[in-house]
């Protein structure tokens, strides 16, 4: 069955004046010439993207996009009108987002990040700014600790909002990010906590006792790096902290703390310091 607005394994069945006709063993798909590989011959299979044109025709393309149907991902409006506007998609296709999906007016030139679906009328490709209709709210393949990969959506009055693993989403709170987050991003974050409402708050920086093994091997080799003493402690800011060993000011006072119990450094509000039998 050919998946539209998705990669397809295709045989290539016969030439026609404008391009190849590929099939799954039931439809026909065109290849323009322009996106045929070099050497294609009959019978062999191509991975292609399949889309719809306007007067319905399946077409297929070697180009790359972006994004997939089913996949949420940070786009650019190329064009922008009363009824809707068109997002680039990598390909020479656009891709349509109708004025009914956007969450806010979009401009042209802007990037936003849009979940892709299908027209159910007419196999269409099309994109929605409204998040929350396509995200999962209750099944979650994940526990609180785990790693996941994260696309930041939009800034919120809390923070940043994510999309987690192309499937649900959460949020990062301003006051445990310290680095630069913007919308469109992608990076590799954590679950911090799953609420008993299906809230899901998300945090940059690993926790738990593995992490701190991790993050003991990092303060002490700074340490013996600047000569035995670290000018951070417990009244630093979370910001300074991350600056230097990139976690948490919370991971920071676990992991000092258990360096401390270990009798390998001392600790003052403002410092820490290795003790002089660790600095050999």
């Amino acid at each position: 069955m050919i998946e539209i607005g998705k990669y397809n394994e295709l045989r290539v069945l016969s030439k026609t004046e404008v391009g190849l006709n590929l099939t799954d063993g039931d439809k026909l798909v065109v290849l323009p010439y322009v996106y045929v590989p070099t050497g294609t011959e009959i019978g062999d299979h191509l991975n292609v993207f399949v889309f719809v044109q306007k007067d319905g025709r399946l077409t297929a393309t070697t180009q790359k996009p972006y994004a997939c149907v089913g996949d949420f991902a940070f786009l650019k409006v190329v064009s922008d009108g009363e009824e809707g506007t068109f997002m680039d998609l990598g390909i020479d296709k656009d891709v349509y987002v109708p004025a009914r999906e956007q969450k806010r007016p979009m401009q042209k030139g802007y990037k936003y990040v849009v979940y892709l679906y299908l027209d159910e009328q007419n196999d269409r490709l099309c994109a929605s700014s409204k998040l929350y209709d396509f995200v999962e709210e209750e099944d979650f393949d994940f526990e609180e600790g785990d790693e996941v990969s994260l696309l930041i959506s939009e800034e919120t009055d809390l923070g940043y909002n994510a999309i987690i693993n192309n499937r649900n989403i959460g949020l990062l709170y301003f006051n445990e990010v310290f680095v630069d987050v913007k919308p469109g991003d992608r990076r590799k974050g954590w679950i911090k906590k799953i609420r008993v409402e299906g809230k899901i708050d998300l945090t940059l920086q690993p926790s738990g006792y593995g992490h701190i093994l991790d993050s003991k091997e990092v303060v002490l080799k700074e340490l013996k790096k600047s000569g035995g003493i670290v000018e951070l402690g417990d009244k630093s800011t979370p910001e300074d902290i991350y600056q230097r060993f990139q976690i948490s000011k919370s991971a920071f006072k676990k992991t000092i703390g258990s360096l401390y119990k270990e009798r390998l450094i001392t600790i003052s509000d403002e410092e820490i310091r290795l003790l002089d039998d660790q600095g050999e």
